[in-house]
């Protein structure tokens, strides 16, 4: 699908709901863990608000907290999961199952410097972020080019990490950049909207727990 043929499509960028690991402030990564009660409830509690934007299709990353995260949607709008691996979290490396104090005290230069934006590799052996937003944007384009018909919500079901590279490589952001748009919540969600006017995709929503409302008077600014 050329970018021409994405105005009139919404793609939303779901986070996961939370898991145990989260409220210990652990990095995840490519650990595969599940959603603690108040995730279940809240990716339950999303996903009705998310129903009503009419998802064509969910496309989910592998691990266990984004599937089960996204089965609550599909199962209120009767819509067949995809899973694509491009979409999980960073591999986090030497970093992963630890806290972020235990990171910072075991290897502060490079943790402090991958907190603050430089691209090295996460935990020494892991992802770097550029890796990520590149094979995240891949999977994002392979849902929309098998999106049938010339409108549609397409929703990503994906990680707090994978989202914020996904955003910043669609939104063109110089990497300096990306530390700019906060995280997401757990279980909440960004929008971004196709401008054919400006050759380029565009953050209508973020951080969002609500459907986008329309933007009247854009082009008037006022």
């Amino acid at each position: 699908m050329s970018p021409n043929n994405f105005e009139g499509i919404k793609l939303v960028i779901w986070r996961h709901g939370q898991t145990d690991w989260n409220i210990q402030n652990r990095f995840q990564g490519h650990s595969d863990i599940p959603l603690n009660s108040v995730g279940h409830f809240q990716a339950s509690h999303a996903a009705k608000i998310l129903a009503g934007m009419n998802p064509q299709k969910i496309v989910v990353s592998d691990l266990i907290r984004a599937q089960e995260t996204a089965l609550k949607l599909s199962e209120i709008t009767n819509v067949p999961l995809e899973t694509d691996a491009r979409l999980r979290e960073t591999n986090g490396g030497k970093w992963e199952g630890r806290t972020g104090e235990e990171n910072r005290a075991a290897d502060s230069a490079r943790f402090i410097g991958w907190i603050t934006g430089d691209d090295g590799p996460a935990g020494e052996i892991g992802e770097r972020r550029s890796e990520v937003g590149a094979r995240a944007e891949s999977a994002a384009l392979a849902a929309l080019a098998s999106l049938e018909g010339a409108s549609g919500t397409v929703v990503l079901v994906t990680h707090g990490g994978t989202a914020r590279c996904l955003l910043g490589t669609l939104l063109k952001l110089d990497f300096a950049d990306w530390g700019s748009l906060g995280g997401l919540s757990n279980a909440q969600w960004s929008v971004v909207e196709y401008s054919t006017y400006l050759n380029r995709w565009t953050l209508s929503e973020h951080n969002a727990g609500s459907i986008p409302e329309p933007v009247f008077g854009n082009e008037a600014i006022g």
